[in-house]
């Protein structure tokens, strides 16, 4: 009964901003790593930043200056700050959460939010 709840998507010009927030709720009290992930039609899925438990943070190349990860662990929440935004950032973008246990690691996945950035 874990679901990861996302929000913020949509449609926004090239050189504008959107703010992606996910909400973990369910039996689980804290995740090691939560991040985003994006899937564009035909292509593969990628990371495109992450952040543990502690802080450190992992993001793609492509993105790297532009978006800014952060969560509040206490809520077990993570946002996505997206700044200027190119038409190649037009994708699913999907929530991650992960947790490791003395069972194993378990991985939660949203249902994704299509962000699209126009011309």
């Amino acid at each position: 009964q874990v679901q990861l709840v996302e929000s913020g998507g949509g449609l926004v010009q090239a050189g504008g901003s959107l703010r992606l927030s996910c909400a973990a709720s369910g039996s689980i009290r804290s995740f090691n790593t939560m991040g985003w992930y994006r899937q564009a039609p035909g292509k593969q899925r990628d990371m495109v930043a992450r952040i543990t438990s502690g802080g450190s943070t992992d993001y793609a190349a492509s993105v790297k200056g532009r978006f800014a990860i952060t969560r509040d662990n206490a809520k077990n929440t993570v946002n996505l700050q997206m700044n200027s935004l190119k038409s190649e950032d037009t994708a699913v973008y999907y929530c991650y959460a992960f947790v490791s246990d003395f069972h194993g690691g378990r991985d939660y996945w949203g249902q994704g939010t299509q962000v699209i950035v126009s011309a």
